[in-house]
């Protein structure tokens, strides 16, 4: 049996992915690979390394999670050396616990190679710092993706009335709801918000406004993105240092 090795990818510039990282690509019999690792880093691979795509989207997945879970297992019992390549960080939002689990009841050897996640590296690249002395403290990371039809939320809106830096992954198709919740919960509307699309890409695009604007302002980003709530938003405009770099 051989060894899973799931890895980060990092938020998107191939520059950003781990040291670590790129031996494990280098030395991989085959890679397990998601939508969001930039598929540069495929280049890196080795002759004859075989390619697994299982890509997740809105609404659009090639395989269900457990599935995916499967398809590492089999390739572990084939290959020597397997990396299950996951844009970000694997444990965050990432769902390598998840398979982490899955090959631990197997008893397949698996190692956890963390990469920077897009929650603190996107905003980097936008000029928004997470936190900031005077300004911001804390920051919480928090999944965007629950599902329009749950009936119970998991989310606890209530434990965001004092937080600094609220950052949302996944979230840009319920930017309004997330919007409405937090002014439900006694933020103003024009307290300050950042989408920031396909960050830390020569593609990255960053539209900022209010959590009464943003919504309209925003409606035409592209997808991946992730949003920025707090008063750090408002350090953008002496802080970008991206725009033109890229």
């Amino acid at each position: 049996m051989g060894k899973v090795y799931l890895t980060g990818a990092g938020p998107g510039d191939i520059e950003l992915m781990t040291v670590k990282a790129l031996r494990v690509v280098k030395e991989a019999d085959v890679i397990i690979y998601d939508r969001l690792a930039n598929p540069d880093i495929l280049e890196e691979a080795k002759d004859g390394c075989e390619f697994v795509y299982v890509g997740k989207e809105d609404g659009r997945h090639i395989m269900p999670q457990d599935e995916i879970n499967e398809v590492i297992y089999q390739n572990a019992l084939k290959y020597e050396n397997v990396v299950r390549l996951k844009g970000g960080d694997p444990f965050v939002f990432g769902r390598g616990g998840e398979e982490a689990l899955y090959l631990q009841k197997r008893d397949i050897k698996f190692e956890i190679i963390p990469g920077i996640t897009s929650a603190i590296s996107a905003p980097a690249y936008a000029g928004i710092p997470v936190t900031h002395r005077g300004v911001a403290v804390s920051f919480r990371v928090v999944t965007g993706h629950e599902s329009p039809n749950k009936k119970v939320s998991q989310i606890p809106w209530d434990n965001f009335k004092t937080d600094d830096t609220i950052v949302f992954l996944m979230g840009l198709h319920n930017l309004a709801k997330i919007c409405k919740k937090l002014m439900e919960i006694g933020k103003n509307a024009d307290y300050p918000v950042a989408v920031i699309s396909r960050g830390t890409t020569k593609d990255q695009s960053v539209v900022v406004g209010t959590l009464g604007t943003i919504v309209l302002k925003a409606k035409d980003v592209p997808t991946p993105a992730l949003i920025v709530v707090g008063k750090v938003v408002l350090l953008r405009d002496q802080l970008k240092w991206f725009e033109g770099n890229a």
